[in-house]
């Protein structure tokens, strides 16, 4: 089995503030931001939710998602968060 990159997005509470990111280890990933240790957006809105994620083998088609995904409308996010985590709870503890 081949490395994975995961897209993630994260909330701080539902309908709250989003970030999307990418990572090649994303139980450290999350962990890291729910510590607090990632400064910057996810640490000034305390964003420590993970509420969806999808699986990469290929980085560039990761890179790519991840990108497409920053840009589409909030509503587009909201829809795929809800359509596969519909009480936006913290996944965190379905990946460690």
């Amino acid at each position: 089995m081949g490395k994975e990159y995961y897209v993630y997005i994260m909330a701080s509470k539902k309908d709250g503030v989003l970030y999307i990111g990418i990572t090649s280890d994303l139980v450290k990933r999350i962990w890291e931001h729910k510590e607090g240790i990632t400064k910057g957006f996810t640490g000034k809105y305390k964003i420590k939710k993970l509420v969806y994620f999808e699986i990469y083998n290929d980085p560039e088609t990761a890179i790519k998602r991840e990108k497409n995904m920053k840009a589409w409308k909030r509503s587009w996010k909201t829809e795929i968060i809800e359509n596969n985590n519909p009480k936006w709870e913290d996944l965190y503890d379905t990946i460690i």
